[in-house]
């Protein structure tokens, strides 16, 4: 960044005052997020990064704009920076009131997406007030104190004047492409209209998803078990998959809890739970282990070796991308019973559903653990006889509770430490149903009772656990995205297989990611919409015309155009934080044609023509709007390239946002001068069109009449 002002001002002085300007806004930001209650975590992090590059922005166009007038106007550093600020403080407050006109409505969307989007939004928007500020006062003090006037021409470096030359020649050509643009305004206006067509296309054949998978250091896992298995069967699974992660370069530890489920969250003697730790990003990310040791290849690879286990089935699962939203990573979708269906019936068509799943290739992992035909013991109580023999019931109950299950009591301290007291009886003697001899009740006469009894019993199936969601009796169901399909992809593909096999009294709800990713959508187009308005309104209040703030707004399209084909090339998917970036290149985009429109309108101030006005200002403002968009690519490049860590979220923001810039700066500035040209001559021809029509007040002086 540094490098790029330096190559255009090629003068350490002018440099040095972008440079300064860059910590004074920092400090400020981070005293605003304090005063918000922020921390630095990795959303005010991005937001902190790309600030940077637009904090840059500003004091490069305002000293950019004092170098031209000591130039030009061969002017003391002083008189510079005046003219300079008459000249560019309208844009400077423009682009700041642009960039807060997008950002600040963000803070108060709702849900996750709001909170993803407030912390983001907010910490730029505290920034560009802070480089506003900057350019508007230290900047150009800095200039006329630091920078050193001009006498004659000074000699310059050998690459200087080649890179002057160069850039030279290229302004040369850029101003004959933006005449040819404004004398083919028609075909221009239908190569604009088919670069929209093109992003639309784009918009709906990139795969969406909520927030991208992320190596977050460590995996879950669940181990699921034929019904009835014991809690000894499950440990020697357990033991199995310990033994295979302990083998893996990537693994430092696993921890195993058998009898536990992750997918139900319930306490089952046929399901296991594993977690499994990486060694140090540093370790695993070295250029020899970075393609083998990553969390997806450590997952993938347990998928493969973990499914011969004839025992039965480990799922390996990345975690969440936001801790508690949801059990695991993935998709968790939901098979509601609104009918008055079966237990049984629902696992027939949950099985179908099931099947069906694993057989589309856009999903991987498919899983349920219900089963509506789990062995169990279901116990009577005959309670005739235990009314006969003077049994309370509830001694019952509570006796079959402590025995067979476990009841805690108390608790006692004991060599500094809390011991809990639990009764339970003997694994040995209660392992059949005869064991329930063993156990006694008292009666009300005194004499004890055995339960056998007082209780018969019989082997019957069922469900092994009910679960409603949203009130219903629902059936979780567990996917996740194959290998080169999105969190969208997969979630269509089990929308299809719904409509095709459920009945009408069964629904489909969402959960966890895969709900927050259906709801995203909606919100993040609520967001592009509100600031592309709030720009509007910003720059119709700027320039007091309804016309003007239009063509501004027409460079957004070669932003997104630019986003989208980026993240296509990339084989990235839409997700939220690409369209965090996208949020903010609506103000970027406008801050490149704010920049030639400012300029043309003070042209047409100064008496030249329409044509004129636009050519002078396309010519004027290439310079800067080529530092400053190069400068802030640059700054976004390390988040392109990111590994470790949150890599996939600063590819999707970096990738898209490095797009858009490319889209705004190279293609766009040929177009945004011939916005103005046609905009404002039309608007002209309108306004002498209604002036020739204005009718003449009754009361006015007729020309001769005294």
């Amino acid at each position: 960044m540094v490098v790029v002002v330096y190559l255009f001002l090629q003068s350490l002085r002018a440099t040095l005052i972008p440079v300064l300007a860059v910590p004074v806004s920092i400090v400020g930001t981070f005293m605003g997020m304090s005063l918000l209650g922020f921390s630095i975590n990795m959303l005010t992090l991005f937001g902190m990064v790309l600030a940077i590059g637009i904090v840059v922005d500003d004091a490069i166009v305002v000293i950019e704009n004092v170098e031209r007038n000591m130039t030009v106007f061969k002017l003391s550093p002083k008189d510079a920076a005046k003219r300079a600020m008459d000249e560019v403080s309208g844009p400077v407050v423009a682009i700041v009131l642009v960039l807060c006109a997008v950002f600040v409505p963000v803070a108060f969307l709702s849900g996750i997406t709001g909170q993803l989007y407030k912390q983001f939004a907010i910490t730029i928007a505290i920034s560009v007030v802070f480089s506003g500020i900057v350019a508007l006062t230290l900047s150009p003090a800095l200039a006329a104190l630091l920078l050193k006037p001009v006498h004659g021409e000074h000699k310059k470096a050998r690459f200087f004047v080649w890179f002057e030359r160069k850039f030279s020649q290229m302004t040369d050509g850029y101003a004959r492409a933006v005449q040819l643009a404004i004398k083919r305004s028609v075909i221009a206006g239908l190569l604009f209209l088919g670069m929209v067509s093109v992003s639309l296309w784009m918009v709906k054949a990139i795969p969406t998803s909520f927030l991208p998978p992320e190596d977050q250091g460590y995996l879950l896992g669940a181990v699921i078990m034929p019904d009835a298995a014991s809690l000894d069967r499950t440990g020697n699974v357990s033991d199995r998959v310990t033994e295979y992660f302990m083998k893996q370069p990537a693994v430092d530890s696993i921890t195993t809890v058998d009898g536990f489920s992750l997918l139900d969250s319930q306490t089952k003697n046929n399901a296991g739970t594993f977690f499994v730790g990486f060694k140090s990003f540093d370790e695993r990310y070295s250029s020899a282990n970075i393609r083998t040791q990553n969390a997806r290849a450590v997952l993938l690879g347990a998928y493969k070796n973990l499914s011969g286990i004839q025992q039965g089935i480990v799922l390996p699962v990345n975690p969440p991308s936001i801790p508690g939203l949801g059990t695991t990573g993935g998709l968790e979708m939901w098979i509601q019973n609104k009918g008055d269906a079966t237990s049984q019936q629902l696992a027939a068509i949950v099985g179908d559903f099931v099947k069906k799943a694993k057989a589309r290739p856009e999903l991987s992992g498919v899983t349920s653990t219900f089963n509506a035909a789990s062995q169990q013991l279901q116990v009577d109580v005959d309670r005739t006889k235990t009314e006969t023999l003077g049994v309370p019931v509830q001694d019952v109950y509570s006796s079959m509770q402590t025995m067979f299950g476990s009841l805690y009591v108390s608790q006692f301290n004991k060599d500094s430490r809390l011991w809990q007291v639990i009764l339970q009886a003997e694994a040995n003697e209660r392992r059949t149903p005869d064991d329930l001899s063993r156990i006694f009740v008292r009666g009300r006469s005194g004499e004890m009772v055995p339960l056998n009894s007082v209780v018969t019993y019989k082997y019957v199936t069922g469900p092994d656990l009910i679960t409603r969601f949203n009130n219903f009796p629902a059936v979780k169901i567990t996917a996740n995205a194959a290998p080169g399909y999105s969190t969208g992809q997969a979630m269509d593909a089990l929308r299809e297989i719904g409509a095709d096999v459920l009945p009408s009294s069964y629904g489909i709800a969402w959960s966890g990611e895969a709900f927050e990713a259906q709801s995203s959508g909606s919100s993040s187009a609520m967001v592009f919409a509100f600031g592309i308005v709030m720009v509007f309104l910003i720059l119709a209040a700027q320039y007091e015309k309804w016309s003007l703030p239009i063509g501004v707004l027409l460079a957004v399209p070669f932003a997104l155009f630019g986003a989208l084909v980026a993240i296509m090339l990339r084989g990235l998917d839409n997700n939220v934080y690409f369209q965090i970036g996208l949020t903010m290149l609506v103000a970027l985009a406008a801050k490149n044609a704010i920049l030639i429109f400012e300029f043309a309108v003070m042209n047409r101030e100064h008496g030249e023509s329409v044509y004129d006005a636009a050519m002078t200002a396309a010519k004027e403002r290439l310079r800067p709007i080529v530092m400053t968009s190069l400068a802030f690519i640059l700054g976004c490049v390390p988040l392109a390239i990111a590994t470790g860590a949150s890599a996939n979220s600063r590819h999707a923001i970096g990738t898209g946002v490095i797009g858009g810039m490319l889209g705004a700066t190279l293609i766009a500035v040929f177009f945004i001068p011939m916005f103005f040209y046609v905009i404002e001559s039309f608007s002209e021809k309108m306004s002498a069109k209604k002036d020739t029509h204005q009718p003449i007040p009754p009361d006015a002086a007729q020309p001769g009449e005294h």
